[in-house]
């Protein structure tokens, strides 16, 4: 879960060449974000290196293609006619079923549902497996998805998942593709991702120490993982794996990924980590890895390309999750102005007091700046690819989940007691943007990474070559 931004050894480079500097012009405020900003884009470094040339004027569009606004409101129908009145069924199924980690049928129910609609692996942009989307296009799907736990899932957009299956998609052979990503894609099995080991800070990912060694035709695993999201839900059966196979190597090329079953002769699943008590029925596993040994051919991309991969997997991965919050936040919203204009004290409804307007006002505008950055962000990985936007990444990562964290928060003080208790979503809503701020990364890492980049750029400015960077 946690990886700092850092290059992998003999990645594209990641300066300001051939990144966009985008200056933005004000848009008036529209009910759905839908907008259209100008931007001049300043070149950095050479055309050879696809930089821009001086005085580019390009719009950034981010008003919905044709297809994305077909597709969200299919969503949209699909949420109120089946989604909304499946939520309390999936709990009590959940409930019913006397095991956390269990997989109601209503489940089931709701990715025929999904399919039959053409909402099915809406995040993949290869046409041919996924949905063909853009960042940009997906963007609003996520955040409609992202206002209920179970709808990501019905559509098969949920992670860990979703970039399991971009790794396979992106660097699997063929076989590891047919045996592994096509299910995946069928949404007929789950896997988990592990990363994040117990006895390490893991937010320093060169400090990962569980081994990989190649023994002939084999590789063995060895070592302890937390945080396996996915590892206890009854359909898992894929694990991506992440250890050193050569400490010996170069800092960003000790690390490879591995593909190991779950049922792998060695591998144990101790117990899945609560998130402020809550138990999700995928589970968030502590899993051991004793002699585990898996054929050489699960290994992707190669020995050392573990850190290649994690930038691939994690960079979607991180602006998904973002998009998803902001759904979260907007469901928040709507329930704590609901709740002010119904609840009263002192003989007026809530919606009355200043405070409480503060609050809504508030949590209105920093919804809007935190979707138009992630938008923003979106077409960045669009026009000039993920590694190139990378610093916008970082900054919608630890930005948009603690805004969405405040969104939730006041809604919780509007309805009082009963905001802190399972009879409304907020609690559960900010058990999970909490544990947001440190998934994927902690937003510390992802500051520092923007933090370095705006020093580079303002010592350039002045000219001050001789200040370390």
């Amino acid at each position: 879960m946690h990886l700092r931004d850092e290059p992998p050894a003999g990645s594209t480079a990641t300066c300001e060449r051939g990144r966009a500097r985008a200056v933005l012009v004000p848009v008036p405020l529209t009910r759905d974000a839908s907008a259209a900003l100008c931007v001049r884009r300043r070149r950095c470094g050479s055309p050879e290196d696809g930089g821009f040339l001086e005085g580019d004027d390009v719009l950034m569009n981010f008003s919905f293609s044709d297809r994305s606004e077909r597709l969200r409101k299919e969503l949209l129908s699909f949420m109120d006619e089946h989604v909304y009145p499946a939520e309390l069924v999936y709990a009590q199924q959940l409930s019913d079923a006397g095991s956390p980690h269990a997989h109601p049928p209503v489940m089931e129910e709701l990715k025929a549902e999904a399919r039959g609609r053409g909402l099915w692996n809406l995040f993949l942009p290869d046409a041919e497996h996924g949905a063909g989307l853009t960042n940009l296009e997906y963007a609003p799907l996520a955040e409609i998805m992202g206002r209920t736990k179970i709808a990501a899932e019905a559509c098969n957009c949920n992670a860990p998942d979703t970039g399991n299956m971009e790794v396979l998609h992106e660097f699997g052979t063929p076989e590891q593709q047919e045996r592994w990503l096509r299910p995946l894609l069928d949404g007929e099995i789950r896997s988990g991702f592990a990363m994040t080991e117990p006895d390490v800070a893991s937010s320093d990912a060169t400090n990962i120490a569980m081994r990989i060694e190649r023994n002939g035709d084999q590789y063995v695993l060895n070592g302890r993982k937390w945080w396996t999201t996915g590892a206890l839900h009854p359909n898992c059966q894929i694990l991506v794996v992440m250890g050193k196979t050569d400490p010996s190597a170069p800092t960003y090329q000790q690390q490879s990924m591995i593909l190991c079953p779950l049922d792998a002769n060695g591998v144990t699943v101790e117990r899945s980590t609560t998130i402020f008590g809550y138990t999700e029925p995928e589970g968030h596993g502590l899993l051991t890895f004793e002699e585990v040994h898996v054929p050489a051919s699960n290994i992707l991309a190669g020995e050392g390309m573990g850190f290649l991969i994690a930038q691939a997997r994690l960079g979607p991965g991180r602006i998904h999750h973002c998009m998803r919050a902001i759904g979260v936040a907007e469901r928040a919203l709507e329930l704590m102005c609901e709740r002010a204009d119904h609840r009263e004290t002192f003989g007026s409804p809530l919606s009355h007091y200043g405070n409480i307007r503060d609050w809504i006002a508030e949590s209105r505008i920093q919804l809007e700046m935190a979707r138009l950055l992630v938008l923003k962000t979106a077409w960045l990985m669009d026009t000039v690819g993920n590694q190139h936007a990378r610093i916008e990444i970082a900054g919608i990562k630890f930005a948009v989940p603690e805004i969405c964290q405040q969104v939730v928060d006041r809604a919780i003080q509007v309805h009082g007691g009963g905001g802190i208790s399972d009879d409304f979503p907020l609690a559960y809503m900010y058990a999970g943007l909490r544990s947001l701020r440190l998934a994927d990364g902690p937003d510390e890492v992802h500051k520092l990474s923007v933090a370095r980049k705006e020093l580079r750029r303002q010592r350039e400015r002045r000219g001050d070559l001789r200040t370390p960077a």
